[in-house]
């Protein structure tokens, strides 16, 4: 188990949720637009990335009263600016504001505001019709997982080595030898290089996809406790479980 999330008694206030999404979402460097979708039960996320490499959904352990409706976050720097102002501590106002839209009460903005009302950063909200447009909606049917493993500190820390070494590849490939799940960079033709990323394990993986180094390694890097699960049907999951939210990210494998 790595990055083990404190989990706090007392209730979480607007910024620790704005903080934990952006961290796991931005965080990437690949996602700039969230989908938000909370009812009084549940609240939910989405984001793909521009590229296609990485599809996240996130699912927050206490639905967020503030989040009911159907929106979208855009320009995720913004906002990381805006919450990263010491002048909103804990006394600070940081609330969502509805209006009324087609006779329906929809958020529209997150407004921040000093107790003392002078320092004021209102955050635009994108509306449900836009964000349903820019963020579509992916099915996934599930896989046959062959692999599942939580990544150790050391296992991630050879990963980034190797990453360095081979700094040309852009994928990396997983396979297994015996109860070892190693990780190759490079082939015959090129610089080369492998590593025991983590053992034992169960399963095999014949290592006939390639995974993104640089998105994986973001989500290496995210705080929270990490399981991964790889398919040989073309997709790795990995979840991760920040203690105020539990994100999966799904990536899709390009073939060799």
């Amino acid at each position: 188990m790595i990055g083990t999330p404190k989990y706090f008694k007392q209730r979480k206030n607007m910024k620790d949720y704005l903080k934990d999404l952006i961290d796991h979402t931005l965080g990437l460097g690949t996602i700039e637009l969230i989908k938000v979708t909370g009812t009084d039960t549940e609240t939910a996320i989405n984001a793909v990335a521009e590229n296609k490499s990485v599809i996240i959904s996130g699912i927050f352990k206490d639905p967020i009263a503030d989040f009911i409706g159907v929106f979208g976050m855009p320009n995720l720097n913004k906002l990381k600016t805006i919450i990263g102002f010491d002048d909103y501590d804990k006394d600070a106002k940081i609330n969502v504001i509805r209006t009324q839209r087609d006779g329906v009460e929809v958020p529209s903005t997150i407004h921040f505001e000093t107790k003392t009302g002078d320092f004021v950063n209102d955050y635009r909200l994108m509306l449900k019709s836009v964000v349903d447009e820019k963020v579509k909606s992916v099915s996934f049917k599930g896989a046959k997982w062959n692999v599942e493993f939580e990544p150790t500190v050391a296992g991630i820390q050879r990963l980034k080595k190797q990453s360095q070494a081979n700094s040309e590849e852009e994928h990396f490939i997983f396979k297994t030898d015996g109860s070892d799940l190693k990780v190759y960079f490079g082939d015959a033709s090129t610089h080369s290089g492998n590593f025991v990323f983590n053992t034992p394990v169960t399963g095999t993986l014949a290592g006939t996809h390639r995974w993104p180094v640089k998105e994986f390694l973001a989500i290496m890097d995210l705080v929270g406790d990490k399981k991964v699960k790889i398919s040989e049907q073309g997709a790795t999951e990995i979840t991760v479980d920040s203690g105020i939210a539990t994100y999966v990210y799904l990536l899709p494998a390009n073939k060799k």
